[in-house]
């Protein structure tokens, strides 16, 4: 099937306008990852501080706030490593390779490398049958009963369990395969870039690093417990909003993906970092992820909301994928 149409920027904005939205700041994109990052300690740091100062009582509630905290910043990494995906994060390669690899995709599980080839398909080819994200979307709308299954399975872990195991086997056979197949030093050494081991070794330092400051495992735990929890909830509710419910195989590129507005809460869980304004998002790929609000913004103003897929907030678009709106 052929490409989806694109947009075209310089009918819809002035050079001026276009110019600045597509500038990728020097520091913008790292202080969102530091950001990420310091919200996830501090919501560690206050949920251990509360139990060991108030006891259980208050400490529980503290570490389960911290889970959900800590979840969204985790998808918030993702989206991070998503912009670098698109050469975002920083104007200087180098450097936004290094945050997408390190410090963002990483820790999640994440491979920027793979995930950049999957993702520009994804955008060549969206709601397509070539869409390798088909299969998020496709089976929505769904009935209620399904989608409470698929939520329950992301907060006891087994969605966790099951795509970490499989990442695992695969990475584990293809090295197998390639010493087997007597592949040189280089190409073994290739290996330790992939997913697996960058996941490995980053979590290994989240567990180690603040055990040897005298913390303990607490800290990994709460990481570990996000990490396997409300982190894939998020993620999944975020694919749901992003594009189930849209049309498919559709010219119009307004039509190929979903804004959902957000409130300070869904900001900070399921949509991070302005992941909320995906239309805009793929109708301008170009566009850092702090230019797209300055995006949707201009787009409203200049008449062209009608054309695009925008819902009111995220309960509405759950609703919808529950086939209840």
């Amino acid at each position: 099937m052929a490409q989806v149409k694109a947009a075209r920027p310089l009918e819809l904005f002035s050079r001026a306008e276009w110019s600045a939205l597509t500038q990728v700041s020097r520091w913008r994109g790292a202080w969102l990852v530091v950001h990420g990052w310091a919200v996830i300690a501090l919501a560690i740091g206050g949920a251990l501080w509360t139990w060991e100062v108030a006891g259980p009582l208050a400490g529980v509630p503290a570490v389960l706030l911290a889970i959900v905290i800590v979840g969204g910043r985790q998808l918030g990494l993702a989206i991070l490593m998503h912009d670098a995906a698109h050469g975002l994060l920083s104007p200087n390669r180098r450097w936004n390779n290094r945050l997408g690899e390190w410090l963002t995709g990483a820790p999640v599980g994440s491979d920027l490398q793979a995930y950049r080839a999957y993702h520009l398909t994804h955008h060549r080819y969206t709601q397509q049958e070539e869409d390798p994200d088909l299969i998020l979307s496709k089976p929505f709308p769904t009935s209620r009963a399904s989608l409470r299954r698929k939520m329950w399975r992301d907060l006891t872990g087994r969605t966790f369990l099951k795509t970490r195991a499989a990442q695992v086997l695969g990475g584990w056979r293809a090295l197998t395969k390639a010493r087997a197949e007597g592949a040189g030093k280089g190409e073994v050494r290739s290996f330790a870039g992939n997913a697996v081991l960058r996941f490995l070794l980053v979590n290994a330092l989240l567990l180690i690093v603040p055990w040897a400051l005298g913390a303990g495992p607490w800290p990994f735990l709460i990481w570990l417990a996000a990490l396997a929890t409300t982190f894939q909830l998020f993620l999944r509710i975020r694919n749901i909003a992003e594009h189930a419910c849209t049309a498919t195989g559709s010219d119009d590129p307004f039509t190929h993906a979903r804004t959902t507005h957000a409130n300070w809460i869904e900001r900070a869980t399921v949509a991070p970092y302005w992941v909320n304004f995906h239309s805009e998002h793929h109708l301008f790929m170009a566009v850092p992820c702090y230019r797209l609000p300055s995006a949707h913004r201009a787009l409203v103003a200049k008449g062209y909301a009608e054309r695009m897929t925008i819902a009111p907030g995220y309960a509405h678009v759950l609703r919808m994928a529950a086939g209840a709106a």
